[in-house]
């Protein structure tokens, strides 16, 4: 039985604007397991970005609990979560870093107040650099490399921080359809071999059925969850991809677009 490192109970998510509170999605029970891959899906506004924020311990949930490695997330300190899980934000403009001076800043809450790198610590970023082939271009600066290149990198930066849970914020969002295909295709490997549990917030609904474990699908204010075959059989996927002249293959798990 695969280690359940994120669990979430009854949680509901949103915002508070002064005395308001806006509810995005209502009663969420789900959880992460290391070694599995799962897709985080949702039209524009459906809330994913909430519940990436509030997995990440960046805001609490309006009800319910989320426990990491069987933790409150709430009662955590930045330093204690830092050291579970990792986040890889697309929209994060890297400062004017070389390659290993950002793979190390997954050390962050490992080293003293000062910084300091031990050998260990070395070793663990070289290994990094060294699993998603970047190794090669550590003194280049971070501002010069391509999207696909800097992708590679922020991972290896939350491979380095040696979490159990490691969340991405659309991690596709400016990549070509191969450096798309073969980042999932990564993220999979890691998965499988590294027993990480990978969570991945993406707009690339066709990639995510072909590669994902579990899907986690967000809808109508509440979340569903499962893998592909599950999602069919009970007509979620379908209601969520079925559109005019687009329909979901389950036979060939892939999106058809047809005849208009």
């Amino acid at each position: 039985m695969m280690k359940k490192t994120l669990t979430i109970n009854n949680a509901s998510i949103g915002y508070r604007t002064g005395k308001k509170t806006t509810r995005v999605v209502d009663g969420i029970d789900a959880s992460l397991h290391c070694g599995e891959l799962v897709a985080l899906i949702g039209k524009n506004g459906a809330g994913k970005s909430t519940l990436l924020r509030t997995l990440s311990a960046f805001q609490k949930p309006l009800t319910g609990t989320i426990e990491c490695n069987g933790r409150n997330m709430a009662e955590m300190s930045p330093n204690d979560v830092a050291k579970e899980l990792a986040v890889v934000l697309t929209s994060a403009e890297p400062a004017s870093l070389t390659v290993r001076e950002l793979v190390s800043l997954g050390r962050t809450p490992y080293t003293n107040f000062l910084g300091r790198m031990s050998g260990n610590d070395n070793g663990i970023v070289n290994d990094a650099m060294e699993l998603m082939g970047v190794r090669g271009f550590e003194n280049r600066l971070s501002t010069s490399l391509s999207d696909g290149e800097r992708q590679k990198c922020m991972i290896a930066k939350a491979l380095a921080q040696e979490t159990s849970l490691i969340l991405l914020d659309e991690p596709t969002a400016f990549l070509d359809f191969g450096s798309k295909v073969n980042l999932f295709r990564t993220l999979k490997k890691l998965a499988k071999e590294k027993q990480k549990a990978i969570l991945v917030s993406t707009h690339d609904i066709e990639l995510a059925i072909r590669f994902a474990d579990r899907i986690w699908l967000l809808s109508d204010g509440v979340m569903h969850e499962g893998c592909v075959t599950d999602l069919y059989d009970n007509g979620t996927l379908q209601r969520f991809i079925n559109s005019d002249g687009v329909v979901y293959d389950r036979e060939n798990n892939r999106i058809v677009i047809t005849e208009t």
